[in-house]
């Protein structure tokens, strides 16, 4: 067997497969050069969904002459020198492989001028074959990037591109994605000599709000909260969807690492964690957010694409996620800044018939979770089930008089003051806005699960000693954790013992869970531990039967409440964290403000 050189074209024939796989992929590189080069204002002009043509044309800082045959050469960049630049990334793109990758699968121009030149430059290739030496050219300080015919010289992977429609779906999708993480650059795009968008700079927080709604449209820019964390030397801040605008799938979730969109396993459990406990199962939360590191804690060169990213600290950067999410999404409460959880449906507010809504499905409890609490964890908690009664034990009826007095005041609570009842399952409330509608089970439900977490958080996990220690076999890496790991494993409520190199024993687990299924539990617990170094499947199990509790302790349907019962509740939900939703994720609340309802009888009109 002979080993040769692979000859200069195939070489970057290789590397475009790596990372050219789509019209989309060409403009995602030429775009992340234009952002590295300063650029303010970028145009996209594209014919046949990016298959014919891509043009990208941008104000950046431009390229000499002389520099334009070494852009297209191999690993030739402006954005780094040293190791100590590829520890510290500040830049979109640094290896430089794209223009030569794309070069030889296309054919391609750029032309290119520096502030103060007389002239621009062109030079162009054809399949990575230079056709000529670079030649003046007419172009404002700046770089145009013309690419035609992607894939021409390559017949196969042409053949798996699909329709235009589609490609420019892609392509249209990168944009929008890109213009999210540079706020101060305008971005236009053209499609087939029609414009498809304009964003203007955003350079203020009402601006930046407008371009938020414009990709992601206006429902989710109402139906969100924009937040801002530090702490531990990271940001995180962005537009945090509530959960009930969640999804059916995962296509409306944007991530953003020191400006640079990722997709990351670890990001994407953070995020799912921060939203336990209000999503309905199988649902997907939408969200925009930013994530700002020293670039020396993250290491960008994990991928061809540069879509995965590798975290120095991952444990700190997933608990920071985690945390800060939790915490914003718990301390949401009716009244504060984050707009109501749901809003009236588009066909109510025209006047014609609302739609049918299906009855929500129950949660099933995780498999080998008790589906009641066994007596002595009932006990545990009796004084949190108590009757929904003595809701209203600290309080009195209303006169009408007063509650007119508050509302028009400007004093009534952020959910009023109750006014009926109605069919036994909802309460209708008034306050400053208009009407409010609660689901007095659903946000009785989410009150008393909230008062139990708190309540087995303040005493913290129970052990229950198993009569008959139960071995299991394992991995010896997992044997070897178990080992090093115990004092980890008890505040997770689990008393493990390595009893052979690939063997443990189970002596404990934490008293609620006594009856579930344990094999299943240690296993997926060990897993986490090995992959994250954290584990939450027992907080989660335990969350699961807190919730099954807390639905049997709820008010049921039907269940008639005086004015007093319903004003206590409604003063409840105010200060319970997450109490937009219950806790299968379904809203507690809708508001119906009085221009609504004056839509809906055509007051005014």
């Amino acid at each position: 067997m002979t080993i040769r050189q692979l000859p200069p074209q195939l070489v970057n024939q290789i590397a475009a497969g790596e990372v050219i796989e789509r019209p989309a992929s060409v403009a995602k590189e030429l775009l992340e050069n234009s952002l590295d080069a300063g650029a303010r204002a970028i145009a996209i002009d594209v014919e046949q969904g990016g298959i014919k043509r891509i043009r990208i044309r941008d104000d950046g800082d431009g390229i000499p002459p002389e520099q334009l045959p070494l852009a297209f050469a191999r690993h030739a960049t402006s954005k780094i020198g040293s190791l100590d630049d590829l520890e510290h990334i500040q830049s979109l793109g640094f290896r430089g492989e794209a223009l030569p990758s794309i070069a030889s699968v296309s054919r391609i121009a750029m032309t290119s001028a520096v502030a103060g030149a007389d002239s621009g430059w062109r030079y162009a290739l054809d399949g990575g074959q230079p056709q000529g030496e670079p030649q003046p050219s007419p172009h404002p300080p700046g770089t145009t990037v013309d690419v035609r015919d992607l894939f021409y010289n390559v017949p196969a992977r042409r053949k798996f591109l699909r329709t235009e429609k589609t490609e420019f779906g892609h392509l249209e999708q990168l944009v929008r994605r890109l213009a999210l993480s540079h706020f101060d650059v305008s971005f236009e795009l053209t499609h087939n000599q029609r414009q498809t968008f304009r964003l203007p700079p955003a350079t203020s927080d009402e601006v930046r709000a407008r371009r938020v709604g414009a990709v992601f449209g206006s429902a989710f820019l109402e139906q969100s909260l924009f937040f801002d964390e530090c702490g531990a030397g990271l940001r995180l801040w962005g537009w945090l969807g509530l959960p009930t605008f969640s999804r059916s799938q995962a296509d409306m979730q944007y991530f953003y690492v020191n400006q640079r969109m990722i997709r990351d396993k670890l990001v994407t459990h953070a995020v799912r964690q921060g939203y336990q406990d209000v999503l309905y199962h199988g649902r997907h939360p939408a969200y925009i957010l930013f994530l700002e590191l020293d670039p020396a804690l993250v290491d960008v060169n994990a991928h061809p694409t540069k879509h995965e990213v590798r975290f120095r600290e991952s444990r700190l950067v997933h608990d920071f996620i985690f945390r800060t999410l939790k915490r914003v999404i718990g301390e949401i409460r009716p009244g504060e800044s984050a707009p109501a959880p749901a809003s009236p449906p588009a066909e109510l507010l025209r006047g014609s018939a609302p739609r049918q809504q299906a009855a929500p499905l129950d949660v099933p409890a995780a498999t080998g979770t008790p589906a009641a609490p066994s007596a002595p964890a009932a006990g545990q908690v009796a004084e949190q089930l108590a009757s929904y009664g003595q809701l209203a034990a600290a309080a009195a009826s209303v006169p009408a008089h007063v509650l007119d007095d508050a509302v028009d005041a400007g004093t009534a609570p952020p959910l009023g003051f109750a006014l009926a009842q109605l069919h036994g399952i909802y309460i209708l409330a008034q306050n400053e806005k208009g009407l409010v509608l609660v689901d007095m089970h659903a946000a009785h439900e989410r009150i008393t699960y909230e008062q139990l977490k708190r309540a087995f958080q303040g005493d913290g996990l129970r052990l229950q000693p198993l009569l008959l220690p139960q071995t299991l076999r394992v991995s010896r890496r997992e044997a070897e954790l178990v080992e090093s790991s115990a004092e980890t494993l008890r505040k997770l409520g689990m008393e493990l013992d390595r009893s052979g190199d690939e063997s443990i024993v189970i002596r404990a687990v934490p008293t609620l869970l006594k009856d579930a299924d344990i094999e299943r539990l240690v296993r997926d617990v060990l897993a986490d531990l090995l992959e994250k170094g954290s584990s939450s499947r027992v907080e989660e199990a335990l969350n699961e039967l807190l919730s099954t509790m807390a639905c049997h302790g709820s008010v049921r349907a039907n269940r008639q409440l005086t004015i007093a019962e319903m004003n206590a509740l409604l003063r409840d939900m105010e200060r319970t964290e997450r109490s937009g939703q219950c806790n299968h994720g379904r809203p507690t609340w809708m508001q119906f403000t009085i221009d609504q309802l004056d839509r809906l009888f055509q007051r005014g009109e």
